[in-house]
């Protein structure tokens, strides 16, 4: 277990009220929130170095993550038709 540093966050009153009706953890529901934004900072400065590197992602780039993102090969074709 990595360690940890105890810290004060300051929430709105109605933000807190939500959170503690979803969990019981607020510690660990407020890491793993701060965790994943984290992630989703990194991975958008790897995507925009590789667009500065090789240029735009292609629509059918584009159309292959969203499959592998969302699980379903369809997704490419119902793009295509709207």
């Amino acid at each position: 277990m990595s360690s940890t540093t105890r810290i004060t966050v300051t929430l709105p009153s109605d933000q807190v009220a939500e959170l503690r009706k979803l969990t019981d953890n607020v510690s660990g529901y407020v890491a793993e929130a701060v965790a994943r934004q984290i992630r989703h900072q990194f991975l958008g400065g790897d995507l925009r170095r590789h667009e500065e590197e090789h240029g735009r992602f292609s629509d059918e780039e584009l159309a292959e993550a969203r499959s592998k993102i969302f699980g379903t090969a369809d997704f490419a074709k119902n793009t295509d038709a709207a």
